[in-house]
């Protein structure tokens, strides 16, 4: 799992960030084998059979167009009067030879593997990732020609899937826009056959549609990040300069034209000196940083603490840790938008949490000098903020 995840970083490039990430797609050529650890058919079988999973987290699509539940489940009432959809395997079959594409959102969140190939990306491009599962069995396009609202990253676990590339009609656009793309226009820029083993990257906007080769099954993994805009910073930057009277103070709807101009001018003044700060983009990404959303990863049996146990070993759950040290030498940890100071000496073994990995408490005890049981208790202070996880090595 960890090797399959840290192939994926891995075949990205050392150039991806600077040259691809956001300007351009590209295509990247594999072994047929080299995803065959993160997700295959008998794990997507099992996901359908012990899960209750309901639209729109499970649907068929074809056309663009979702299928009506009732074309492959069937309504169960429990004794308690609760309802859920039992998928009907017959006709979930014959729904999906006759051309609709199954999905399966947020695949990470209920699969081991691809939660773990999630967190390797976010901890790389540092940004929140979510992936989503795709199978078809046709040439049907399950979604037609379309764009999506953040870059993606697909990796084709198995078969094959032809890619039709128009590119963009608007740079950069939101979910939340002032205006919608134009229509692409009618031939594609390119063509592309993604076999089992390649990815393919898209920025966001890139107009695409995606279909199965004739007779010949697919399934494949889209990684969709979350886009961090100039937006997101003057929204931040709004909430930040509260702290500024002018900022709180209401705006002067009684007032003269040349109070109205006063107060606007104020507030330009405001933003045009914070713009001014060099350091403002490093402050705002790193705010983003520290409030990463946590993955959701109980720590059970351990309720009451985590016990000085050399064996268990711990992992945080956010890809987006950052490590600090204070005036005082404190080793200072952001993460799940919370915050931990520590002594000096523990800042070795949250070095290594941060890098990413399982690691056994003996580890962490050696790596920084300390004994099993202070390590322990530093853990359960991390477990009890929601950003670490316990449990046994494996």
């Amino acid at each position: 799992m960890t090797t399959d995840a840290a192939a994926v970083v891995a075949h990205l490039g050392e150039d991806f960030l600077a040259q691809v990430y956001g300007r351009t797609y590209r295509h990247f050529p594999g072994d047929p084998g080299r995803f065959s650890g993160v997700l295959g058919w008998d794990d997507l079988n099992s996901l359908l059979t012990h899960h209750r999973l309901e639209p729109p987290r499970l649907r068929l699509s074809t056309g663009g167009e979702a299928l009506p539940q009732h074309a492959y489940s069937t309504p169960v009432t429990t004794r308690r009067s609760t309802v859920w959809h039992r998928l009907k395997p017959a006709d979930l079959h014959r729904r999906l030879a006759e051309g609709a594409t199954l999905v399966l959102d947020a695949i990470d969140e209920l699969h081991s593997g691809v939660g773990h190939l999630a967190q390797q990306l976010e901890r790389h491009l540092r940004t929140g990732v979510q992936v989503n599962a795709y199978a078809s069995w046709t040439p049907e396009e399950g979604f037609g020609v379309h764009w999506d609202d953040h870059d993606v990253l697909a990796l084709q676990l198995d078969g094959v899937k032809k890619w039709r590339i128009y590119g963009p009609t608007r740079q950069a656009p939101l979910h939340r826009d002032t205006d919608i793309p134009e229509p692409p226009p009618d031939e594609p820029m390119v063509e592309l056959v993604v076999q089992a083993g390649d990815m393919l990257y898209l920025p966001r906007g890139w107009w695409h549609a995606v279909a199965a080769s004739e007779g010949v099954h697919s399934l494949h993994l889209t990684c969709g990040m979350q886009p961090t805009t100039g937006a997101d910073l003057l929204q931040w930057l709004s909430e930040d300069l509260r702290r500024e009277q002018s900022v709180r103070s209401d705006l002067p709807r009684f007032g003269s034209e040349e109070e109205k101009a006063e107060f606007v001018r104020s507030l330009g003044d405001l933003v045009l000196k914070e713009c001014g700060d060099a350091t403002l983009l490093d402050r705002f990404l790193a705010v983003r940083d520290a409030t990463d959303r946590a993955r959701l990863v109980p720590s059970l049996p351990y309720v009451e603490g985590v016990p000085p146990d050399p064996a268990l070993a711990v992992h945080l759950v956010t890809a987006r840790a950052r490590l600090q040290s204070d005036g005082g030498g404190n080793a200072v940890l952001t993460a799940g938008g919370e915050e931990w100071t520590f002594a000096p000496q523990a800042a070795p073994l949250l070095s290594l949490l941060v890098a990413g990995g399982h690691h056994r408490l003996d580890t962490l005890a050696q790596a920084a000098g300390l004994r099993i049981g202070q390590v322990a208790l530093l853990v359960s202070e991390l477990v009890d903020g929601e950003v670490a996880a316990v449990g046994r090595a494996g």
